[in-house]
């Protein structure tokens, strides 16, 4: 559905819709690349932040009133946002706001996913949703949230649950539930030891997205109802789904679809160095799943004012070259050769390196005569001339971070470079 097509009583729906992101959590399972700020800032597929996905699917889909729950490391987030989404019109109704962590009902930081939203029911309560659309920051996919909201009020739902099916193997990693031939769910597990399947599916698990639409009302009474308790670890997909399924309450599964309807659905969640790795590398792909070129579902984002990246020298054994690549702005390649990488804003690669199967971030400068393969350079990095990593496993575990499949990640720390990239 394209909001094109949006009826008359679909947009007031969308209009009674509050989104909020949550983008709070400290991302330590990707180690040092939240080192200086928070996992949604992180960069992604060469100009992006993590957040910038969710946010788009948001305007896309025409949802305009979006709330930001922040606590740690948040300055390049709250930057980012201030600089490249301050377009919406408050004068409309449409707004982004940044709601910090400000301690309003105890001296504690949030404790947790539905806490973050508990602490700020009293900001809530201003907007008067009707509903509420809850999102993670840190996930990259495309998705029209209206199809999910119409689906919902077709259900007369309580909750609507956002899910994908995920390997069998995988599922331990998510919150899994069982379905009815309605969709309504009928058991909802965090983080099951031995995950439910689906039915004829013996390998694949129904895993939750972390994206949830509420009931506004009913939201705020779950909510009221969790925090007292003690017991509770007060988060969504640990004890307020679980607590409700199989109760007289309303809740439904959403099966993601792509939001152009493709048939590919594409969702990654990149919490870990693997993860993260892997999905800025499935970029590259000749015909990618999450196509960045779409002009109908655009990724919207803080565009710096870049001049256009560069190839310089085609000598023999100094040719400046990217092969399956991509080359962000502001890029220079001066006489090596880039194979199968992805290269963020401004940065510079000296003559005579070989990169191989790179994911590296802004602001990096990789001197002469590197070799690089397998890595993930981190934001502001200075390469030393002659440096070599990706080739020597045990040499590179001695010096730099070194994933379960073997990805090497590289910071400014690492290099006994001082530079602090808050930026």
């Amino acid at each position: 559905m394209t909001t094109g097509s949006i009826s008359y009583a679909m947009g007031n729906a969308i209009k009674e819709t509050f989104a909020l992101i949550l983008a709070g959590g400290s991302g330590s399972r990707i180690k040092y690349l939240t080192q200086w700020h928070v996992k949604p800032a992180v960069p992604f597929g060469g100009k992006y932040r993590s957040i910038d996905f969710s946010l788009s699917n948001c305007i896309n889909s025409n949802i305009r009133r979006i709330g930001i729950l922040t606590q740690y490391k948040s300055h390049s987030l709250n930057t980012h946002i201030q600089m490249g989404w301050s377009f919406l019109r408050g004068e409309l109704g449409e707004f982004i706001s940044l709601m910090p962590a400000q301690q309003r009902t105890e001296s504690s930081w949030y404790k947790g996913t539905a806490d973050a939203v508990f602490q700020n029911l009293d900001i809530l309560r201003t907007y008067h949703s009707r509903y509420t659309l809850i999102l993670a920051g840190d996930h990259i996919y495309k998705m029209d949230y209206a199809a999910m909201l119409q689906q919902h009020i077709e259900n007369r739902a309580d909750v609507t649950v956002g899910c994908v099916e995920v390997p069998v193997k995988e599922a331990p990693a998510f919150g899994v539930m069982s379905v009815d031939q309605s969709q309504r769910i009928t058991s909802f597990t965090e983080k099951p030891a031995e995950p439910d399947t689906i039915p004829g599916k013996s390998d694949t698990s129904l895993a939750s997205m972390g994206i949830y639409i509420f009931n506004t009302d009913f939201l705020f009474t779950l909510l009221e109802k969790d925090a007292p308790d003690q017991r509770s670890e007060h988060d969504f997909g640990k004890d307020l789904l679980p607590a409700v399924v199989g109760s007289a309450a309303r809740i439904f599964a959403y099966p993601y679809r792509d939001a152009l309807n493709t048939g590919r659905a594409y969702w990654r969640d990149v919490g870990t160095i693997d993860a993260y790795y892997a999905a800025n590398q499935e970029l590259l792909d000749v015909s990618p799943q999450l196509n960045l070129y779409d002009r109908q579902w655009p990724i919207w984002t803080y565009q710096e004012q870049l001049p256009p990246a560069k190839f310089v020298f085609n000598d023999e054994g100094r040719r400046g070259m990217a092969v399956d690549s991509m080359i962000a702005d502001g890029c220079i390649i001066s006489g090596s050769h880039v194979n199968h990488s992805l290269l963020s804003s401004n940065v510079h690669v000296h003559s005579f390196c070989e990169i191989e199967n790179a994911v590296i971030l802004p602001n990096v400068e990789i001197g002469r005569n590197c070799r690089l393969r397998n890595v993930i350079i981190d934001k502001g990095c200075q390469i030393p001339p002659n440096t070599v990593i990706g080739y020597d496993l045990e040499g590179d575990r001695a010096n730099y971070y070194v994933s379960d499949q073997g990805i090497r990640l590289v910071s400014p720390h690492m290099l006994g470079q001082e530079f602090c990239n808050i930026a």
